[in-house]
């Protein structure tokens, strides 16, 4: 059994004064506060919400 690639996404900005679409970004990703961390699957909807908010989250692939 192949073992899925995974991200590991750090949040490292606040979403006060953001876009409510970049809020909703950042607890679809399981973030909501600074310096939180999820680990998350490699997929493409994952890379998109990433790149929707890479000013305020930090990515270390596995």
């Amino acid at each position: 059994m192949a073992d899925k690639k995974t991200l590991r996404v750090r949040q490292t900005g606040s979403p006060i004064r953001r876009a409510e679409y970049q809020r909703a970004t950042l607890v679809g990703l399981g973030l909501n506060k600074v310096g939180r961390t999820r680990e998350l699957e490699d997929t493409p909807s994952v890379r998109g919400m990433i790149e929707k908010v890479h000013h305020l989250v930090e990515v270390v692939e596995d």
